[in-house]
Order: C-alpha cells, then sequence, then structure tokens
C-alpha cells in the first residue's frame, strides 16, 4: 500500500482560534493511526502586493461588487510560522510549499478557501482533495457561484463535524451528498474538570462582544453582590480551564457556528451554560445544563441568569452528573479517533 500524505491548508494565525485546534488534533490523530498515513499542515498567507491590492481596493471601494475570494495564486506559504503554545502545546508538521504530488498527497481545504481548488488548478492536475466545512456560515468564500459549486463537485468528499452543518450541505448543493462525512470532535474531559466553585460568571467577549457588552451593562444593577463576573479573553488554556473549573455559570453568546465548543467545555466543567446556541449546538443543548436564550433577546437573557442565580444549589453539581457523562462520552477522544479512521480509510481508497 501507498504511502499517503494528507495536508490541511490553514490561514497564518497570530491569536486562538476553534477552528485551526480542530485541524491540529486531526492531523495529530492522523499521524499516529497508520503507517501508511502522515499529516502535516501548511500555513498561508497573503503576499505582500496582494495586500496592498487589498487595502487599497477597500480604500477606493473597488472591492465590494467585484471581490471574488482570496485568490490561491496570490497566496504565500509561511516557512516560519508555529502555534501559540499557550493554547496549543503538541507538536505539529508543517508543509513547506504547495507543488503537490497526485500519487501520494490528498488535499484538506477550510470552507473559507473552498474556491482555492480552481485556483490551485487540483482538478487539472488531477489533485485529491476535500474541502472541510466547520463553519457552514463561512461557506461563501467567494461571490463566483458557479466556481464555489465547481469546488464542491469536485471534491473527493466534503467534511463536517455536525448534523446541522450536513443539513445546510445537502440542501445548497445537492449532487455531494453521497461526499459528505461527518468527523467526531472531542473535548477532554481529563482537563475540563470540576473544581472549588465560587460565585463567579464567566464568557468569552470576542463572541458578539456588542450583545455580551450590553448583557453585562444590564446585570449591573441585577446581580447580588457576592457574585463576579469573569471575562475569558486571549486568555492561555491553562487559565481558561482553571477559570471555567471554578465558574458556576458560563454565558454562551455562539453565533454563526458549526458546532460551538467552548458550551461544552464549560458545562463538563461544571457550569450551567445560559446563552445563544448558535446553530450546529442544537445537537447538546439539552435541559438541565443548557438553558437556551433567543439571539438578541438581552432582557431575557439576564432574567435567567438571575433566575439560575437564585435558584441555584449546592447539589446540582451530583444531580448533574449523568448529564456530563453523557455529554462526555458523545464528544470524547475515543469517539474522536474512530471517526479519523473510518476517514483515512475513506482517503486510503482514492490511491488503490
Amino acid at each position: 500500500m501507498k504511502n499517503i500524505n494528507i495536508i490541511y491548508l490553514l490561514p497564518e494565525m497570530k491569536g486562538a482560534s476553534g477552528g485551526a485546534k480542530v485541524i491540529y488534533n486531526h492531523s495529530s490523530i492522523l499521524n499516529n493511526l497508520n503507517k501508511n498515513i502522515s499529516s502535516k499542515v501548511i500555513y498561508l498567507k497573503k503576499n505582500f502586493l496582494y495586500k496592498l491590492q487589498l487595502s487599497l481596493s477597500k480604500r477606493i471601494k473597488f472591492l465590494d461588487e467585484k471581490f471574488t475570494g482570496w485568490d490561491g495564486k496570490k497566496m504565500k506559504v509561511s516557512q516560519k510560522f508555529k502555534p501559540n503554545k499557550n493554547w496549543y502545546k503538541d507538536e505539529i508538521f508543517s508543509g513547506e510549499n504547495l507543488n503537490f504530488n497526485k500519487k501520494k498527497d490528498f488535499v484538506i481545504i477550510p470552507e473559507i478557501w473552498a474556491h482555492f481548488a480552481i485556483d490551485l488548478k487540483f482538478a487539472e492536475q488531477k489533485i485529491n482533495y476535500a474541502i472541510f466545512v466547520q463553519g457552514f456560515y463561512h461557506m461563501n468564500s467567494t461571490n463566483n457561484f458557479i466556481k464555489l459549486k465547481k469546488s464542491y463537485e469536485n471534491a473527493k468528499l466534503i467534511i463536517t463535524t455536525s448534523k446541522y452543518t450536513i443539513s445546510y450541505l445537502r440542501t445548497m448543493f445537492p449532487k455531494i451528498k453521497k461526499k459528505i462525512f461527518k468527523v467526531n470532535l472531542s473535548v477532554d474531559s481529563n482537563k475540563f474538570k470540576i473544581r472549588t466553585k465560587k460565585n463567579l460568571i464567566t464568557y468569552m467577549p470576542r463572541k458578539l462582544p456588542a450583545h455580551s457588552s450590553l448583557l453585562i451593562f444590564y446585570l449591573k444593577n441585577l446581580l447580588p453582590k457576592n457574585w463576579k463576573i469573569l471575562p475569558l479573553n486571549n486568555v492561555s488554556e491553562n487559565n481558561l480551564v482553571k477559570a471555567l473549573s471554578m465558574s458556576k455559570i458560563f454565558l454562551s453568546f455562539s453565533n454563526f457556528e458549526g458546532l460551538g465548543i467552548p458550551p461544552i467545555e464549560a458545562a463538563l466543567s461544571g457550569n450551567k451554560v445560559i446563552g445563544y446556541v448558535g446553530g450546529g449546538g442544537f445537537e447538546y443543548w439539552k435541559k438541565p445544563i443548557f438553558i437556551k436564550v433567543e439571539n438578541g433577546e438581552i432582557e431575557d437573557f439576564a432574567k435567567k441568569i438571575i433566575k439560575s442565580i437564585k435558584s441555584y444549589k449546592n447539589n446540582w453539581i451530583k444531580d448533574t452528573r449523568k448529564n456530563r457523562l453523557q455529554l462526555s462520552n458523545y464528544y470524547s477522544k475515543e469517539s474522536e479517533k474512530e471517526s479519523m479512521i473510518l476517514l483515512s480509510n475513506k482517503i486510503l481508497k482514492f490511491y488503490n
């Protein structure tokens, strides 16, 4: 059997990203699965002249109608980039160029760059590729719909992470139904644990900041004096784990997400999660741990927080243990690994 190299394309990003972390996890799993499979990540960035062109276009408002998405031919491989060790510590193998070998390379493109398959002429070169749709709300990578449709229909696989996203994909591109493959995501329950709880509410300001700032303002005169609110903004993974383990309530501002992971992390850390479902979250958003608020309903959001504070009992953690166990099993590392084994087997068949 041939040695197959599964290559993920990813933007060069300085800050934390849940989507990037998923790709790192999957690449790492693949490298430890099978001696016939290896995996690496190629980081891309806009070259200097392309960045200047886009900047000038925006300034003279030339881009709006004519913008067809980033041009894959004008992207540059970032040779020195490494993920921030504060939020991803495992070693990631990186690629150095976009010269793919049709006999052994399988390329996985993120949905934000789906049209790169056309830009880089994968079909003409007979390069096998998949599109990884983590967030279906980011599928409009170009306003050239014919180009986008062709990218999806020529792909060997369309990989996704939630049933919600699968539904969107089937509706948007009926011809790709048989190509869709769902991989499972995981949350490390050994890391996200329950510690001594404090009267603390946590949330992530980067998610819908206009909504969160308005809610925090609304709560100023309602929140009991012995309760505090802690924003989790640009924190290391260790500090994130620590904060969630101590808080009793986590506020979800999930928005346009294929599958929001932070609410799951908060739930496994013993939080009652109150807020927006965000689309793919419907898979796990169940009482008594998850309390739904309709997007934009700030008053209702505040009322549900205050109600949860007043009704909170010390035995709540014990009473919801079974619910957390079910959640942990569904999003376990074992489940994620099993789905990656199935994915790798599918990919290997393209090279037999």
